[in-house]
């Protein structure tokens, strides 16, 4: 188990870009479509059981959600898109806040899109994938519950992202995870410190877009 990942906590909750932390240090957002399983994956990465609140209503985060790692490093949850019911005029405020917030956070090292290993690459993932690149930011693809299909038909779904989201930049990686298997979890702890600038002598384990033993 982590500890530098353990000891997130909540440290405040934005409606507008205005009303988000200092924008200083470095910082990490998970964006995903609704039941995709972006809390359960953020908890798993903190090896906590609700810092992240699950929540059998889709889209009913609508802030953006800071953790405090320490002083200069954060974890953000952006708000679930897709299923949410609410009204269009709503929906679109969450873009515009989202847009600002992607394009012009400088503070923002990288960005996780969570999407379900069985309905991946829908229209809103695409759509946070290309304001991430249109940022310039290191995007990782995480394809949850990856456990609800055999390994082999997970890696060949890992393959076809990667074949589709190909591009000139190497700045965008796909992962296997399964909060409850815990798989792809130290993976991608690896991959947060590089991106967070978490101290060498914290890091576990070379990036590869697997856990040992799982491909």
């Amino acid at each position: 188990m982590n500890p530098f990942y353990q000891r997130a906590h909540f440290l405040t909750a934005a409606a507008k870009v205005e009303q988000c932390p200092d924008d200083t240090g470095r910082e990490v957002a998970f964006a995903g479509r609704s039941n995709a399983g972006k809390s359960s994956a953020i908890n798993a990465i903190c090896h906590q059981n609700s810092l992240a609140r699950t929540s059998k209503t889709p889209g009913r985060t609508q802030q953006l959600i800071f953790f405090e790692l320490d002083e200069r490093r954060r974890l953000v949850d952006l708000p679930g898109y897709g299923y949410a019911k609410v009204a269009v005029s709503v929906k679109a405020k969450w873009q515009q806040e989202l847009s600002r917030y992607l394009e012009h956070r400088s503070s923002l090292a990288g960005l996780v899109i969570v999407m379900d290993i069985r309905h991946p690459l829908t229209d809103y993932d695409r759509q946070m994938l290309t304001w991430g690149r249109s940022s310039d930011l290191s995007v990782l693809l995480l394809l949850t519950k990856a456990d609800k299909l055999k390994r082999g038909a997970a890696r060949a779904a890992q393959l076809s992202v990667e074949r589709m989201i190909k591009g000139d930049d190497d700045k965008v990686s796909v992962a296997l995870f399964s909060a409850s298997e815990r798989l792809g979890v130290e993976s991608v702890q690896a991959m947060l410190d590089q991106w967070l600038e978490v101290e060498s002598a914290q890091a576990r384990t070379p990036w590869s877009g697997l856990d040992p033993g799982s491909s």
